[in-house]
């Protein structure tokens, strides 16, 4: 029987360590401060806005919101982001997605300065983070790795097979498998035989976005089992890609859904805001 990897516990005792950071650099005069753009009103839009805004009240981290109303254009969006990187006193910027239809979503991500960008999602973070010089961490695969080292799980020489292969957590968490010494394979829709190769991997990640997708019969014995997908089960409960009850009884450990990827996620983006406001 596995090992529940506890995200929430990694998440606490992160925090922690962060708000003692915030506390001694604001004696020194720096101020983390992350700015949130959200526009319009989709429910899980707020809900993830509210978690981030608690998330910096736990660290110290000064909190900014922007909300904006549905019919916001484009080029107002946009004006908002050059005032924000402009302002010294903002040390991370965030545009919550998903962004109406009639916006531009590459343009705006693109706008935010690569300085400013907690998010990781400007081109120039994503080449950076491809040739091992990254600052700002994607947030989703750093958690994932920072939930491995707080486990004592070494990935230098496993195998890690990735399932998935989004801008988002598969090509860049297999950079970062890929600069801790693993050894990566990325398996997609198009992938032949995927079970024969997931069934070889020491660390196994899925992020497909399908309910129940990985299966005990794709897990070799004793795998490491990362979920990072959450998605609802015909039940309206939430599930991620691994089915949890079979494929727990098989690895040696596994990450639960809720409670495992997703608090590393806002973890991470509070990190990364720090990094900033340090580096600013």
């Amino acid at each position: 029987m596995a090992k529940i990897i506890d995200g929430k516990a990694i998440r606490d005792y992160n925090l922690d360590l962060m708000k003692k950071e915030v506390a001694l650099l604001n004696e020194q005069g720096i101020h983390p401060c992350l700015a949130v753009i959200i526009v319009g009103s989709d429910p899980a839009s707020r809900v993830y806005v509210n978690n981030k805004k608690a998330a910096c009240e736990k660290t110290g981290i000064i909190s900014r919101e922007y909300a904006l109303p549905e019919e916001t254009s484009e080029e107002e969006l946009l004006g908002l982001i050059d005032t924000l990187n402009n302002d010294s006193e903002v040390s991370g910027i965030l545009c919550q997605l998903p962004l109406p239809e009639h916006i531009d979503k590459e343009k705006i991500l693109e706008r935010i300065l690569p300085s400013k960008d907690v998010d990781c999602f400007h081109p120039e973070n994503i080449g950076r983070l491809s040739i091992g010089n990254g600052t700002l961490l994607p947030c989703t695969p750093n958690g994932v790795m920072k939930l491995l080292e707080y486990e004592g799980i070494d990935v230098a020489g496993k195998r890690v097979v990735i399932v998935g292969r989004s801008n988002i957590v598969g090509k860049p968490l297999a950079m970062l498998m890929l600069a801790a010494n693993a050894t990566v394979t990325v398996c997609h829709s198009k992938t032949v035989n995927l079970s024969e190769i997931t069934r070889q991997a020491d660390i196994l990640v899925a992020a497909v976005g399908v309910p129940g997708f990985v299966t005990a019969d794709m897990v070799g014995d004793g795998a490491v089992v990362i979920d990072v997908g959450i998605n609802r089960n015909v039940k309206e409960r939430l599930c991620g890609d691994v089915d949890f009850e079979n494929v727990e009884k098989k690895a040696s450990y596994i990450t639960p859904v809720p409670g495992g990827v997703g608090p590393m996620t806002i973890t991470m983006l509070m990190r990364n805001t720090i990094t900033a406001a340090k580096n600013s």
